[in-house]
């Protein structure tokens, strides 16, 4: 994913809910688990000739506290 579709994405839930604004943000993994976004780093690649020069790094710490089941997605 490039960093432009994220921006998309993200305007797409900011925009049309407040709901979505705050909205807790977490990474959901492929075992069920759900991690705590807790920063975001623009990062520049080391390797030279790499097709991407730079990368966007999620941070994600575990939960804090545990929330309920996700019952159903919205938008």
């Amino acid at each position: 994913m490039q960093g432009r579709y994220l921006r998309q994405v993200i305007n797409k839930f900011m925009t049309n809910s407040e709901v979505a604004n705050n909205a807790r943000v977490q990474v959901y993994m492929p075992n069920g688990e759900t991690f705590d976004v807790c920063g975001i780093q623009l990062m520049q690649n080391k390797i030279i000739g790499e097709r991407e020069s730079h990368r966007l790094i999620i941070t994600v710490e575990p939960t804090q506290w545990h929330m309920g089941k996700i019952t159903d997605r919205v938008g």
